[in-house]
């Protein structure tokens, strides 16, 4: 038999207890009474399991405030359990025995290895600390490339480059390229430019121009490409939540520069912080369905077809007035011109 001991419900209940918590929470039509977690789990993942709406999970964990925001709190080999009066969810340890076997008081311990993400990192990973997107003004203030130690044109890791406008203080940069410009759909404004990431550069003497020495390339890296201070790594450890104002926005770019996608691929939108977007916001998808002609008796009419909630996305990183989001759920393809709101 197995014996779930020591519950470990993470609980100050009074930040989420109480009849108003899971308010309109749905359970899933299939939700086990408990899951045991396992390696390559998400936070996601496991809720879907028990709710129709996964990324409502923090309505429903029963974790004090801090821990739902920083919520890395669920390992390998825990059980989640399922209390449908609320619902609610908490978490347990599983251990195994035999049905007669008798117990004595001690101290369990095992390693807990790698914590539960909320979403897949792995996928956003190399976005959280490479440059995506600059305006003109960060274009206009960036370091540039001036020359170069030997004649070849292009250098990789472990060359030297020489660079102007190295501001003191700053001791590694990031390498990148202006892509292409990202406009706002229908009025074509220019809301910045996605930037193809070359790789990073240590400054190794000061001086006008500086020199550096290549540390990475993920390309090949020459005269005229532009620099930005490297930014410090960051985790994303926040839980999803809807925004609280109302959102209106649209897909301007998918990874890769392709015209469709679908789930665990990254899109860029036109809003970010100034529209008041923030990291792990959850954002709905909908598709533009377009117009209809309909021909009765030589009457021409036409139908501007309603929009479809097809899926979910997770903001994970925003700017100005762009944000990326990891594409969650989706029923059928993801395409540039798409709206995302409030979900």
């Amino acid at each position: 038999m197995i014996r779930i001991i020591f519950p470990l419900v993470l609980c100050i209940a009074g930040l989420l207890s109480g009849p108003a918590a899971a308010q309109g929470v749905a359970l899933a039509d299939d939700a086990p009474d408990t899951y045991t977690v396992v390696r390559g789990d998400t936070l996601w993942g496991i809720s879907g399991r028990f709710l129709k709406q996964p990324w409502r999970w923090p309505e429903v964990w029963r974790l004090n405030r801090d821990q739902v925001r920083n919520p890395h709190l669920i390992y390998p080999g825990q059980v989640i359990m399922l209390d449908r009066s609320g619902p609610w969810l908490t978490v347990g340890r599983r251990v195994g025995g035999a049905q007669d076997e008798k117990l004595f008081p001690q101290v369990y311990s095992e390693a807990l290895g790698q914590a539960v993400p909320s979403i897949p990192l792995h996928v956003i990973d190399p976005f959280l600390v490479q440059p995506l997107v600059v305006d003109q003004a960060r274009v206009e203030g960036s370091a540039t490339i001036v020359a170069t130690e030997t004649s070849r044109v292009y250098m990789g890791a472990g060359d030297t480059v020489f660079a102007k406008n190295v501001r003191d203080g700053v001791d590694v940069w990031q390498i990148y390229r202006p892509a292409r410009p990202l406009e706002r759909p229908g009025t074509k404004e220019v809301i910045g430019y996605e930037v193809v990431h070359l790789g990073s550069a240590r400054v190794s003497e000061r001086g006008n121009p500086a020199t550096l020495e290549i540390i990475n390339a993920n390309e090949e890296i020459g005269v005229g490409d532009l620099m930005l201070p490297s930014e410090r790594p960051t985790v994303f450890s926040y839980a999803p939540h809807a925004p609280e104002q109302e959102v209106n926005g649209q897909l301007v770019s998918i990874h890769r520069g392709v015209a469709e996608t679908g789930s665990l691929n990254v899109v860029a939108l036109d809003i970010g912080d100034n529209e008041g977007l923030e990291r792990g916001h959850v954002l709905a998808l909908y598709r533009n369905r377009g117009t209809a002609e309909y021909t009765n008796d030589g009457a021409r009419e036409v139908y501007v077809l309603p929009e479809k909630r097809y899926g979910l996305a997770v903001v994970f990183r925003v700017f100005d007035h762009i944000a990326y989001a990891l594409v969650m759920e989706s029923d059928g393809p993801v395409a540039i011109g798409d709206r995302v709101r409030k979900p």
